[in-house]
């Protein structure tokens, strides 16, 4: 490690460090992807010794869990924030427009590289669930709170919708020149149907069976 790395180190608190890592590891992991990237690329771009680097975090998959647990709590953090003056109606447009509107590339292209580690780590799929289980609780309470017609019904309101949020993510991460508008504008308007009891009913299966 070169002279000004050792300095930029040792100016950070003990306290900070893993969230200065957490922060190399997302620029290393956006640029390179996960498998690509090894843990002595980690360390230079974090400016510490790989054997430094080592007492924080002992390998790429607690690197993951870190990025996707610091994801977590950042949403938590959202949540109380705009539900701070108990608006429930404004704490989740809040939401859906300040994080699909305002979400980086960077951070799109993160996410479906922890999605996609999901499907082949225990642990972080673990970890991904949790979030998922969460975020789907709360949209669920929230709709059921703000529901204006008893034929809403929020549990088949989150199962429209979450797929939608998805997709936005990932186009988001594919396509360098998205704009995110429209999608939003047509989430927001499902939503409001969906509030309303408005949303179309799902097939149903006919009761004889074909031949």
């Amino acid at each position: 490690m070169s002279a000004g790395g050792a300095a930029v180190a040792a100016r950070i608190e003990p306290s900070a460090r893993r969230e200065h890592i957490l922060a190399a590891a997302e620029a290393c992991f956006v640029r390179n992807g996960f498998h690509r990237t090894t843990m002595q690329d980690l360390a230079r771009e974090a400016a510490m010794s790989p054997g430094n680097f080592y007492r924080y975090f002992a390998s790429k998959e607690d690197l993951v869990l870190g990025l996707a647990e610091g994801e977590r709590a950042r949403g938590a953090r959202l949540v109380a924030e705009l539900e701070r003056d108990g608006d429930r109606r404004a704490a989740l447009l809040g939401i859906v427009t300040r994080y699909f509107v305002s979400i980086t590339r960077e951070t799109a292209i993160l996410r479906i590289d922890i999605w996609s580690e999901a499907t082949r780590n225990p642990a972080i799929a673990a970890m991904t669930a949790r979030g998922e289980a969460e975020a789907r609780s709360w949209f669920v309470e929230t709709f059921g709170v703000l529901a204006r017609s008893p034929a809403c019904d929020p549990v088949a309101l989150y199962a429209l919708l979450g797929p939608l949020m998805k997709g936005i993510v990932v186009d988001r991460a594919l396509l360098p020149d998205y704009d995110p508008a429209a999608s939003v504008a047509q989430l927001l308007a499902l939503l409001e149907a969906g509030l309303d009891g408005r949303l179309p009913l799902a097939p149903t299966s006919s009761a004889e069976p074909s031949r």
